[in-house]
């Protein structure tokens, strides 16, 4: 059984959602290019609806201050940051959908993607060879709703050439094959390589202590300086994330399909949120592992709140995304909503705080994107100089890693996750990558082993790894 609705601007139809999941919606769905974006049950207050989506109607890629438009198997060169284009390419539809996400664009702004707007110094190699920007622009998808245990089909009319017919007919096709199709085997499996590192740990010192001496001289108060590491991987990506999301919960879970490669994630960290008007910023920095129980838990709390050092450093990433949102939103609008609290995640206790403020008449939710990139959190203070001293002694372009992760809605809407705690699968290769904030007190060596122990954190399979 199932009914539809009547909503200005959207279609949307409901289905029995009591023997479906997230996970088999995606299985069922046909299309190469695909996505399934989720939120643990576990932490309520990043939603509760997962998206799965399926054969995008158009994708937009940027490099640099050009961007590339994908329509029907075409590709038109435009000479405008990819950004820009969001605001040209997707329409703002009054609606009044229950959902934060109806129709819109999903996918990745990478770290360097920063150069459309700052000079940070010439472009390092690039190892992975994938878009600064990746975006695919979807006008049917599915709606999980966690709290009401029930789905919903989408659809939003994009372009001027989709009709309310042409949505209706491509509905009932995604109805038929969610009620109707296979959710695939139990899991398919997947075979990951021993993870070998970029460079030696060696290596990693030295630009530990060349970044100290950037600080020692006053360039800079902190620069988060990050390692990747790679590995051979065979079977299916989606099967990786199928663990991880089991491994670690998280307020963003997201796997992104666009045909040559694939984005698995698991990040405890908003970047920046838009509703209507109002953009949220949530800071998190400072630390501390899970206790074996919940007084060890208070323990461990109470200790991370009296450190004088995780708080000065959370102080000043704080005033960054203040700083950041003050740039788009209108004079006198930026508060802090929640400041210095911590929060348990699966295998730490963060710091958290939240910023917010009202964006100015003329900007968009993709300009306070913009602006609040890269997170302080992955880059440093003060950031321009931290992203110029990273851009030295970094040998290669980041990509996705400390970009963000998330989706515009056609509603005007946005939610981008900071990419943390990601994997990039590429062919027969998987990468991921972590940072460290380096200050003035920092030691080197210990710099290097909390990449390490970041990186292990994500993967839960210390066998994986070669120090």
């Amino acid at each position: 059984m199932s009914r539809a609705e009547a909503v200005p601007g959207i279609l949307i139809e409901e289905l029995e959602g009591d023997i479906l999941t997230p996970i088999s919606i995606y299985q069922r769905i046909s299309g190469e290019k695909k996505f399934l974006l989720e939120s643990s049950l576990k932490h309520e207050r990043s939603g509760r609806y997962s998206f799965i989506g399926a054969d995008p109607v158009f994708e937009l890629k940027g490099n640099g201050g050009k961007s590339i438009l994908i329509k029907g198997g075409e590709e038109t060169e435009l000479e405008e940051p990819a950004l820009e284009m969001v605001k040209k390419l997707l329409p703002e539809i009054p609606m009044h959908a229950p959902f934060p996400l109806a129709g819109g664009a999903v996918g990745y702004v990478g770290y360097d993607s920063i150069r459309q707007y700052e000079d940070i110094g010439s472009i390092p190699k690039d190892e992975l060879g994938v878009p600064d920007v990746h975006l695919m622009f979807f006008e049917i998808m599915a709606v999980y709703d966690h709290a009401e245990q029930k789905v919903y089909l989408i659809g939003t009319s994009l372009t001027p050439d989709t009709t309310e017919e042409s949505l209706r007919h491509r509905i009932a096709g995604r109805r038929k094959e969610i009620e109707e199709g296979s959710a695939g085997p139990s899991d398919s499996g997947i075979k990951i390589s021993r993870y070998s590192a970029s460079e030696t740990k060696e290596s990693f010192v030295e630009k530990v202590k060349k970044a100290k001496e950037y600080i020692i001289q006053g360039d800079i108060f902190q620069v988060v300086l990050s390692q990747r590491m790679q590995a051979d991987i065979e079977g299916d990506p989606f099967s990786f994330y199928r663990r991880l999301r089991i491994q670690n919960p998280s307020p963003y879970m997201y796997f992104l399909n666009f045909g040559e490669y694939a984005v698995a994630g698991a990040s405890p960290e908003s970047l920046i949120k838009a509703d209507s008007d109002k953009v949220t910023t949530n800071p998190i920095a400072g630390t501390r592992p899970r206790g074996k129980d919940e007084e060890e838990d208070e323990r461990l709390s109470a200790d991370l709140l009296n450190d004088e050092k995780e708080l000065a450093e959370h102080r000043m990433l704080l005033d960054l995304g203040r700083n950041d949102l003050g740039r788009v939103c209108e004079f006198g609008s930026v508060k802090i909503e929640k400041y210095m609290q911590a929060e348990k995640f699966r295998h730490v206790i963060h710091l958290v705080s939240e910023v917010s403020g009202k964006l100015k008449p003329d900007y968009s939710p993709a300009d306070s994107l913009a602006a609040c990139l890269p997170a302080g959190t992955v880059s440093g203070a003060p950031k321009i100089r931290a992203m110029e001293i990273i851009n030295e002694l970094e040998e290669y372009k980041r990509g996705v890693y400390s970009g963000a992760i998330g989706y515009f809605s056609a509603g005007g809407s946005m939610d981008f996750a900071l990419a943390i705690r990601t994997m990039l699968i590429k062919g027969n290769k998987a990468y991921i990558q972590a940072g460290a904030g380096i200050v003035h007190d920092s030691v080197p060596e210990k710099e290097y082993e909390e990449t390490i122990h970041k990186l292990r954190a994500f993967l839960e399979d210390q066998d994986d790894f070669i120090n």
